[in-house]
């Protein structure tokens, strides 16, 4: 079993019943488990108008997460991905619906709309008043006659419970909902599918590839497209939103699929307010998750051009976690380094041959990133590659204003960009280094001892020796034989990396706390990474003499 659940039987009902557990008391059920799964307001007195919504689950939040004052009265939640039963709709329109009537908000799938609105027309039997309004805010596929409803629904629940909240009758709740259906647009995007419980995984979408316009129960798209990055993931999304969208102001809802990071929905959000539409986006709800489905690594994007009234509504304060609020969309701040932060720049000089032989060590560093990052996977967060990586990168962009033909001053502005661009222990830890070494040589020492000088304040601060499997293995023995010559200096690295593959027991380091099973075989990433530079200092020392 790949998910955290006991069986697939219980799963929803559990799920239920872990909402209802930390609710604090406002939630509650109606009885009738497993047949009748009906999430309601603990507090709700059928004063007002009554706003119901619901559908398969696995799209958690929704619907229970959306349950309270300002939105949803209750609830109805089907098994994973299928409508609820007549009964158990029924069940949740007589629990709730008094004089005022009841709104059923329901998405544009045939099952929900066949059983809602059976519901809705045995509810009206017992005499009660009950309108339905349909949510088809899909835009993937323009020629469908009936589009299917996702994470728009989101916008017609906030709407409508507002609506009813401040005591609108239902004609007024029912004109509100269909107002905002009528304007809202929404498409989705995913590298990947979902794993529904009990299932296997449909892997349709090849590495490489994401699908645009998928639904929110995993249903194929309207075409898959070569993935590259996020920027051009989100072009393609907002091409087609442009499309349907006017010039007024827009709130847009940035939806995580389930298994989206936090990391990429910040980078989505970002890309959306640079993209094409950008400057027709004033408000944002979200990133967040509201209309999932279950682990889908995607997102969709929708557009609502709400009117004053419409954004009054939207931006009422509700006590739910899982509605994020509206955000007006505002510059962003930039403030200056406090004092002390703002680094003093040396000048810069040329020096051709230092330019060349840093370039040649960072170009090394920045080919060797896919290696060091599986061996860092082995024993570590896999990111030691992409660390050393992008500080090469950010070194070659600094070259023109380092002072290349001062190599006292190299050394500590060395440290000093380390410790400005490169992330972790290891650029703190490099940094340090350059920063002592340039200090060493500044006192007179020579290049190896000022090299063995900072290598001293490193392990000093970083507690790491040599045998504890670290880069140190590498780098200590490197520099006691570089008297010898480079070449001499580059066995002894190669030596000392090997030697912690043997090492079963690291003792700093995020691989202290690997197992030795995991450990044995694998070199150190940074160990490998200093031996390899040294190898190829050695292999440009033999091409010259050769030359």
């Amino acid at each position: 079993m790949s998910q955290f659940i006991n069986n697939r039987e219980n799963a929803v009902t559990e799920a239920i019943d872990g909402v209802l557990d930390v609710s604090g008391g406002t939630l509650a059920r109606l009885d009738g488990y497993p047949h009748i799964r009906v999430v309601v307001r603990s507090d709700w007195d059928k004063k007002k108008v009554a706003v119901i919504s619901g559908g398969g689950s696995g799209h958690e939040p929704a619907h229970a997460g959306f349950v309270g004052k300002g939105m949803l009265t209750a609830a109805i939640c089907g098994d994973v991905f299928a409508s609820p039963s007549v009964d158990a709709i029924l069940a949740g329109i007589l629990a709730v619906t008094g004089p005022a009537g009841c709104l059923l908000v329901v998405k544009n799938y045939t099952g929900d709309r066949l059983n809602f609105g059976l519901a809705a027309e045995r509810a009206r039997a017992y005499g009660l008043n009950v309108s339905m309004v349909i949510v088809d805010d899909d835009i993937a596929l323009p020629g469908l006659a009936q589009s299917r409803g996702v994470a728009g629904t989101l916008f017609v629940h906030k709407i409508a419970g507002a609506l009813a909240e401040r005591g609108g009758d239902l004609e007024a709740v029912v004109a509100g909902a269909r107002r905002a259906i009528a304007s809202i647009s929404t498409i989705g995007m995913s590298l990947d599918t979902c794993t529904v419980p009990g299932s296997p995984k449909e892997n349709r979408i090849p590495d490489g590839s994401a699908e645009l316009g998928l639904g929110i129960h995993g249903e194929a798209g309207v075409e898959q497209i070569e993935y590259s990055t996020v920027k051009a993931a989100v072009a393609a999304m907002t091409e087609r939103l442009a499309a349907v969208m006017g010039d007024r102001p827009h709130v847009a809802l940035v939806n995580n699929l389930g298994g989206t990071s936090v990391l990429e929905m910040s980078i989505i959000v970002h890309e959306l307010i640079k993209s094409q539409i950008g400057d027709r986006i004033a408000h944002v709800v979200g990133p967040a998750p509201m209309m999932t489905s279950l682990d889908m690594q995607g997102f969709s994007i929708s557009v609502y051009p709400a009117e004053k009234d419409e954004l009054e509504l939207l931006t009422e304060p509700v006590a739910l976690t899982a509605w994020p609020g509206v955000v007006t969309l505002k510059p962003r701040k930039v403030l200056a380094l406090p004092d002390g932060i703002t680094p003093i720049t040396p000048l810069p000089s040329r020096h051709e041959p230092t330019r060349q032989f840093m370039l040649a060590c960072c170009n090394l560093l920045i080919g060797a990133e896919k290696d060091l990052n599986a061996l860092d996977a082995k024993s570590g967060d896999g990111d030691t590659g992409s660390t050393l990586s992008g500080a090469a990168h950010a070194l070659i962009a600094a070259l023109d204003r380092l002072p290349l033909s001062d190599h006292t001053q190299l050394l500590r502005a060395i440290g000093q960009e380390l410790s400005q661009t490169m992330g972790g222990s290891s650029g703190v830890l490099l940094a340090i280094f350059f920063a002592a070494a340039g200090d060493g040589a500044s006192s007179g020492l020579t290049m190896r001892d000022a090299l063995k000088a900072g290598l001293a304040r490193m392990q000093e601060i970083g507690g790491a020796n040599v045998g504890d499997r670290t880069m140190v293995d590498a780098l200590s023995p490197a520099l006691d034989a570089l008297s010898e010559g480079i070449a001499a200096a580059a066995a002894k690295a190669r030596a000392g990396a090997n030697l912690t593959a043997t090492l079963l027991q690291a003792k700093a380091g995020r691989a202290a706390y690997i197992n030795a099973k995991q450990l044995e075989g694998h070199i150190d990433p940074g160990a490998e990474a200093v031996a390899r530079l040294f190898e190829h200092l050695a292999s440009r020392e033999d091409g010259s003499q050769t030359r």
